[in-house]
């Protein structure tokens, strides 16, 4: 009797341990776009259309590879809206005594589909280490830094190794990684992809279906098949690698790539092998074309935080979606939809993913992520935002680089300190301050950067907790000398613009 196997909207990976356990010629491979996780976060129009067009073509590469495929379209008359729906649909129909599966990488969908008659769930096999194998490296160990855990995948994977040592004598070289971009430093545009026909149907079902959804749709050039997808990546190996590693925590206006990859969303919807980019990555290395440290900085992101990520958040869910250690409660401030606000670099973050549904790290982590921390806004609908309105973000992924290094949420089991800074930093890796309304070198008053007196307002509000912890506790000493009249100025400016902000509507607040 012929199985059925459900396919997930980030499963499109030919290599997938569920199409590798099935017949071509006597299982059926069910494929869904479902209202349920078209709604389940407001996603951004783009993230939509990204998302359900490589779908559509992934479905046709495997009828052409000889599978028998159902795909329910988003429109289509007799779409359940679920994918539980879907799979009883499907049941009811065709003559199936077994459903097949990969494990999805969320946990509300791993909670439906456990209660799925006949249910085989197959381990992942796209991750270089599986939940069981990172409770086993996490097991008896009081921190789990993500450093050394990187340090074992190099080990594991043989990456960036000469024998039993760090290629190059160092494991990492994010210190050669701080630097910014002369003015006048030219950029290597992104491959744009024209849209074909499946690709235009989608667009126009995004823009009938989800008209009020954030972000822009057009113009739309996103790679949807894999072999787009790998000219996306040969094209980052060739112009942007080689300087990556210089300018990767660098920000400038108007570039909201520089010499990223762009390439997580392809990783994460399975258009990619993340151990097939790293060890590319590698060989331009060691073919000279690329520095090391430019190698090193691209692996770590995949080798290190990719698959670190995904560890803490099978370790610790369901419990994770819900911490809230600096008991921030304050509501998500409109601007992050609108852009509307002075703030240059706040401003220029969301505009930019409002048009393309991307940010660099630097900027979701020290700019969206840091206001946020600083600002005391609820994680989960920090968590939210992340999720809605970037192409890349699953939950897995995108919930512990929110929930736990973003915004300290977890109280340090991602990280030993806050990502916490001033004005200073943010002027130190960009051109925002230049010309922004507020001015960074002041430090109180009405035209004062607000990252700076919400960084001593921060520290002032946790004091306690951060002067146990070994790297706040010179920050809290700085703060502790403060005098009385400095203190108070710090509260009474931070009062000041924090009653100002609008918060956003339910709609956009969770």
């Amino acid at each position: 009797m012929a199985r059925l196997i459900l396919l997930l909207g980030d499963q499109l990976s030919a290599g997938l341990s569920s199409l590798a356990e099935a017949d071509p010629g006597e299982d059926v491979v069910l494929m869904a776009e479902v209202a349920e996780e078209a709604h389940y976060v407001p996603h951004h129009k783009k993230k939509l259309a990204f998302v359900f067009s490589a779908m559509r073509h992934f479905a046709e590469e495997l009828r052409c590879d000889g599978w028998q495929v159902r795909y329910t379209r988003l429109d289509d008359p007799e779409n359940s809206g679920s994918l539980i729906g879907e799979i009883e649909r499907a049941r009811a129909e065709i003559d199936v005594d077994e459903v097949l599966c990969t494990e999805p990488g969320e946990w509300r969908l791993r909670q439906a589909l456990a209660a799925v008659p006949d249910l085989t769930l197959l381990p992942d096999t796209r991750f270089l280490i599986d939940p069981a194998g990172f409770r086993a490296w996490a097991q008896g160990r009081r921190q789990l830094r993500m450093e050394y855990f990187y340090r074992d995948m190099r080990r594991r994977t043989r990456l960036l190794m000469d024998g039993d040592q760090p290629a190059g004598g160092e494991w990492n070289y994010d210190h050669d990684n701080r630097g910014t971009p002369p003015p006048g430093t030219e950029t290597p545009s992104l491959p744009a992809f024209e849209p074909d026909t499946i690709t235009r149907e989608v667009l126009a079902l995004v823009e009938r279906r989800f008209p009020d959804n954030f972000g822009d749709l057009q113009p739309f050039a996103l790679a949807v098949t894999r072999a787009d997808a790998e000219k996306a990546r040969d094209h980052f190996l060739a112009h942007a690698l080689p300087r990556f590693g210089d300018y990767q925590d660098a920000m400038r206006r108007g570039e909201p790539v520089l010499f990223h990859a762009h390439l997580a969303l392809y990783m994460n919807i399975g258009l990619l092998d993340p151990l097939d980019l790293c060890r590319r990555a590698e060989a331009e290395w060691r073919a000279g074309r690329v520095p090391i440290n430019s190698a090193e900085g691209f692996i770590r992101q995949i080798l290190g935080w990719r698959e670190y990520v995904r560890g803490i958040y099978w370790l610790h869910m369901p419990r994770y979606a819900d911490v809230n250690a600096l008991e921030a409660r304050r509501p998500l401030p409109d601007f992050y939809w609108t852009a509307e606000t002075d703030m240059a670099c706040v401003r220029d973050a969301v505009e930019q993913t409002h048009a393309h549904a991307y940010a660099h790290h630097i900027q979701r982590l020290m700019v969206t992520g840091n206001f946020a921390l600083l600002a005391g806004i609820d994680p989960y609908l920090v968590h939210i935002w992340y999720m809605a309105v970037y192409a890349d973000a699953y939950e897995w992924v995108e919930m512990p680089n929110t929930i736990g290094m973003a915004l300290f949420a977890d109280g340090g089991i991602m990280g030993s300190k806050p990502y916490a800074a001033s004005g200073a930093y943010i002027d130190r890796m960009s051109d925002y301050c230049a010309g922004c309304r507020y001015k960074v070198k002041l430090k109180a008053g009405p035209d004062a950067c607000p990252f700076n007196y919400l960084y001593w307002d921060f520290v002032a509000r946790h004091r306690d907790r951060f002067a146990r912890n070994q790297r706040m506790g010179p920050i809290v000493r700085n703060f502790d000398r403060m005098t009385d009249e400095r203190k108070a100025e710090i509260r009474a400016d931070s009062a000041r613009f924090l009653d100002a902000l609008v918060p956003a509507g339910s709609r956009w607040n969770g």
